[in-house]
């Protein structure tokens, strides 16, 4: 499923692929607008509260991994009784408290409604990290036979309440103030191991945005929060003892103490991976005296300082059994594989991989090229795109719904334009004046660590400057990054090249055609981008570039570089900022001499 021709047709990550960006005197002087809304996918609200309700009436588990381990998702009986209020040593917890937590519901009857052994139904918790993002783990998104399950099919995503869903003697469903959506598209870990539940992380990407307040991932630096002895809290839905199945009614958090890799290996030998997992809470051998996640748990966050460390992922059967631990996936470990899913850029819409803009120089028409993961098919028409010289594909209010930023041909003028649900119409607006002597104009994504997509640009002096975005397609005051970047004919990124979750830049030096990599730090100013470091020499053999985020799906940021004798080429990220940081070049295509401007 894809935008609809006229959203794609604008919709595009667009940049010159000239040395300079100025205005073309003869360039028509109209801005594109789209004129179509998003064509995406529609599930009534009363279909996923039906799926909520099979669910809730089902016992599945999901993801059972090795009879050594326990998953901790959970079936979704509930007793509709009073429960106790911890969760093996929490307590309640409002959803003001915690307003990112979701409930995430699973339930297909295999067609057979009339039989409900074959049922399939479960219940995982998630949160949320952006309006359309939802960080879980990967066994509540993959069988224990390491098969897909079919979110946008059969699941619903609640957010907003602090409560489970109840049904009542009439089959009525009340989602007690909940809002529900329908999960688009999921990804998880290309290394997630159902047997051993390792890799154990995954990104749902909802249809529509929700208005709960995400909470952002810690950072791939960060050591402190994994210090043997730190608290940390952990939220769910879990089960609230070890002598019953049935998983709380109400949201619960609990303190958690995390302990060392060394004690969680001493306990689990090699079933602990170190550097992917690590383990927090106590156990007494019964739930008096005991802190541990549980079933129903599972995908939900560990928290330190308001900041994502750890997703709940396993433990031993009932949760209590003295001397083990509660174990998650350890997040700085996969914070660039997760953000890259968190902050993708896919025109197509539905498969999370980065699509190619192209456009014709002589005729001004702009095409579509979709990922396959390892190429692009076949180009689609997307109209006449004549009056601007920029186009760069965002989303600078963070509502999943494509942005552009276009620069008009005529006057330099940055333009905004954004798609607004409740009025089925596009809004533009004029974000800056007269930036016809800007030499680079790049939209990275995330540069300052904020969860918000921010602009870069280049001006006629060389020097660098961050706008800072506020989420709402407006900006900070601009901060000077560093002088001296005229030095280079091509300045590129989108996304993550080095796998630690910060958007970063590619560089090309106009006299020796040296690549450089300029790493992100998630700071804004003249720390926001570390030394740079040299990743290819006399790349000279190159016109034009391209950087349009993850092509292949894999969580790392990729690199596209054309030939003058037209022919593209893919360099696949490996997430290593040195000359390794591209696996082999791979032909995309011929032909491509033609374009004069490329997403």
């Amino acid at each position: 499923m894809r935008l609809v021709l006229p959203l794609a047709a604008a919709g595009v990550a667009a940049a010159v692929g000239a040395a300079v960006l100025t205005s073309s005197a003869s360039a028509a002087t109209s801005v594109p607008t789209p004129t179509g809304k998003p064509d995406t996918v529609s599930v009534s609200t009363a279909a996923l509260t039906e799926r909520i309700a099979g669910a809730l009436a089902t016992d599945g588990t999901a993801g059972e991994a090795a009879p050594s381990k326990s998953s901790y998702s959970a079936s979704t009986t509930t007793s509709g009784s009073t429960v106790s209020p911890y969760v093996i040593g929490g307590t309640d917890t409002a959803i003001t408290t915690a307003p990112w937590m979701a409930q995430l519901w699973y339930y297909d009857d295999n067609g057979t409604s009339s039989d409900t052994s074959d049922d399939i139904g479960f219940f995982c918790g998630g949160t949320v990290v952006s309006p359309t993002k939802i960080l879980t783990a990967a066994h509540c998104v993959k069988d224990e036979n390491g098969k897909s399950y079919n979110w946008k099919a059969y699941g619903a995503v609640l957010t907003g309440t602090s409560q489970l869903p109840t049904t009542d003697s009439y089959g009525n469903t009340d989602l007690h103030g909940g809002t529900v959506s329908l999960p688009l598209r999921q990804w998880n870990h290309p290394s997630y191991s159902p047997t051993t539940i390792n890799n154990d992380i995954a990104v749902l990407t909802l249809a529509s945005p929700v208005k709960a307040t995400p909470i952002r991932m810690t950072t791939s630096g960060d050591t402190a929060s994994y210090a043997g002895g730190t608290s940390a809290t952990v939220y769910g839905w879990g089960r609230t003892s070890s002598t019953s199945q049935d998983i709380s009614d109400t949201l619960k958090s609990a303190t958690l103490t995390i302990h060392a890799d060394s004690t969680c290996s001493n306990v689990y030998g090699s079933d602990y991976v170190a550097g992917h997992m690590i383990c927090a809470g106590v156990q007494s051998g019964s739930d008096t005296g005991t802190k541990a996640a549980c079933n129903g748990d599972s995908g939900g966050p560990l928290v330190v300082n308001n900041r994502i460390v750890g997703v709940v992922s396993w433990g031993v059967t009932d949760c209590v059994a003295k001397g083990y631990y509660s174990v998650f996936s350890k997040v700085s470990t996969y914070i660039g594989a997760a953000y890259a899913n968190v902050d993708d850029t896919n025109l197509s819409y539905t498969d999370g991989k980065a699509d190619l803009f192209v456009r014709n120089s002589s005729t001004k028409e702009a095409y579509e090229k979709d990922s396959t993961g390892s190429a692009f098919a076949a180009r689609q028409s997307l109209g006449s795109y004549s009056g601007v010289n920029l186009v760069l594909q965002t989303d600078l209010n963070r509502d999943g719904y494509q942005d552009l930023v276009l620069r008009q041909s005529s006057t330099g003028d940055m333009y905004w334009l954004h798609y607004v649900p409740s009025s089925d119409s596009w809004s533009k607006t004029k974000i800056f004046s007269g930036w016809t002597t800007r030499t680079r104009i790049i939209a990275p994504g995330d540069v300052t660590g904020d969860y918000l997509p921010d602009l870069l640009s280049v001006d006629s002096g060389g020097t660098l400057w961050i706008y800072p975005g506020k989420g709402n397609g407006t900006f900070a005051s601009r901060v000077q990054v560093g002088t001296g970047w005229n030095q280079y004919n091509m300045v590129r990124g989108k996304g993550d090249f080095t796998g630690d979750g910060k958007a970063d830049l590619l560089a090309r030096n106009k006299s020796t055609g040296d690549l450089y990599l300029y790493k992100g730090t998630g700071k804004s100013g003249t720390g926001a981008f570390s030394s740079r470091i040299k990743v290819r020499s006399a790349w000279t053999g190159y016109n034009a570039f391209d950087a349009i985020g993850d092509v292949n799906g894999d969580g790392k940021a990729d690199f596209l570089a054309r030939t003058s004798g037209g022919t593209l080429y893919l360099y696949k990220g490996t997430g290593k900022a040195t000359s390794e940081i591209f696996a082999t070049r791979v032909s995309v295509g011929t032909g491509f001499q033609q374009y004069d401007i490329f997403g």
